[in-house]
């Protein structure tokens, strides 16, 4: 048994009789400054409504009739063969789609030259994942309409209007309030509502927006909450800055509010570590110590939101370790069955939750290289049970259409040297303990 095997072993020794037969823990080869994308993909497969939805895709043939889905099918064949492994520990290797990635967005086909950016990472899969999905319901529709009319059926636009006659008004309301594309959005999808009072006038004009992730600024010795707050405080709009009243037909001053009308089932927060320093030129990573908590509730909501009182936890921390936005390296600490796993590339090992705290950040200024938590995913309470109950279906279809042991089946060392330093002393067999560094490491 090689290294990688046998490190395997003793973590699947580690996880316990008591962690799910059917549950694979693998870390990802880096296939050269790759960490942003295994990263996130390891917090994105333990998001268990998008694996349900991956698995369920990819089990309806959808990604195998020879359809360029481009990232969609990627990114399920992934999920897929990560789940049917035999082996319950191990390493992996996503070269389909670090290929697909890079062939389909230049900013990603970095190779050694320089670390891409995580959050902008998943910002565009998501996106280009949901474009994807709507392009096939769409095709699916113009399908299922010329069907219709070749056999004499009613048409798609006759049919509406029957459903639409049918619905009561309160179904009809709820229906034209709120529609989700994808399953993407039904997942990650939440709305904004920008509230713009006219001082002149009192006139309330609200502009509503949708969002797959949250950017929030961040202050030194904080907490998410404050930081919540902050994204909803109200803004004053004067001087250069004043609002065009469509009532008084003019510029006015006014105040601004931003504040969420409808939270999303997993809520996806990117802290905004990198800031422009015109001085420099150039990019400065702030380490401030933002806390975040493990259970969340939010409060910078929409006074007619449904469910006001809706609570979150933290699946997933998307950590960065480094001076710059291009300087560094990411790893993830990700939730599982009660364990916390840190995926540091082909690297995983069991963490204590405790040790979480160490990706605060500092609550004073430093040059050295700090770990930080960069993007954070909560899952909100009532999904989790809804999930539990999906993935149970889910795993027995699996199971029954595995195959054979593919040729990921074997794990191979990464390419890249792990960055030293990082992990402190073992507490116990699997388990590592995260310790702070005082220089900055080379890209991983």
């Amino acid at each position: 048994m090689g290294a990688a095997g046998s490190k395997a072993h003793r973590l699947e020794r580690a996880l316990g009789a008591g962690f799910p037969e059917n549950e694979h823990v693998f870390g990802l080869e880096n296939f050269g400054n790759t960490c942003y994308c295994n990263s996130v993909l390891q917090a994105l497969f333990y998001c268990q409504p998008l694996r349900d939805k991956c698995l369920e895709y990819r089990m309806s043939g959808l990604a195998q009739d020879g359809n360029d889905d481009g990232l969609l099918t990627s990114l399920c064949e992934l999920f897929f063969s990560i789940s049917s492994q035999k082996k319950r520990c191990g390493v992996l290797a996503p070269r389909q789609f670090i290929s697909k990635l890079r062939a389909e967005n230049e900013l990603f086909n970095n190779h050694m030259h320089q670390e891409s950016d995580a959050h902008e990472f998943l910002n565009y899969l998501l996106n280009e994942v949901a474009e994807q999905l709507e392009k096939n319901e769409k095709a699916k529709s113009k399908d299922a309409a010329g069907n219709h009319v070749a056999t004499g059926g009613p048409s798609s636009e006759w049919s509406a209007r029957v459903a639409s006659d049918s619905m009561s008004d309160d179904e009809e309301e709820r229906q034209a309030a709120y529609q989700c594309k994808t399953w993407i959005h039904s997942i990650f999808e939440g709305v904004l509502t920008n509230d713009t009072r006219c001082l002149s006038c009192e006139t309330v004009t609200s502009r509503e927006e949708s969002f797959l992730d949250l950017s929030l600024e961040i202050e030194q010795d904080s907490s998410l909450n404050a930081c919540m707050r902050n994204f909803s405080s109200i803004e004053s709009l004067r001087g250069d800055n004043k609002f065009f009243c469509d009532n008084c037909c003019s510029l006015q001053e006014a105040k601004k509010r931003m504040r969420i009308k409808r939270l999303p089932n997993v809520l996806a927060l990117h802290l905004k570590r990198f800031k422009y320093i015109e001085q420099l030129g150039r990019f400065k990573k702030l380490s401030y110590k933002v806390a975040f908590p493990l259970e969340l509730e939010l409060d910078n909501i929409a006074s007619d939101m449904p469910e006001p009182d809706r609570r979150y936890r933290l699946f997933a921390v998307i950590v960065h370790m480094g001076s710059g936005p291009n300087h560094g390296h990411y790893f993830a600490l990700v939730r599982s069955h009660q364990h916390w796993l840190c995926f540091d590339d082909d690297s995983v090992d069991i963490i204590e939750e405790s040790q979480i705290e160490s990706c605060f950040g500092n609550a004073q200024e430093t040059q050295a290289s700090t770990e930080t938590g960069y993007l954070l995913f909560y899952q909100s309470e009532a999904s989790i049970l809804s999930s539990h109950t999906d993935s149970d279906s889910q795993i027995s279809a699996e199971n029954s259409t595995a195959t054979a042991a593919t040729a990921n089946n074997s794990p191979s060392p990464s390419p890249s040297e792990k960055i030293k330093g990082r992990i402190g002393p073992k507490v116990s067999v699997g388990v590592k303990r995260l310790a702070k560094v005082s220089t900055p490491k080379r890209l991983a």
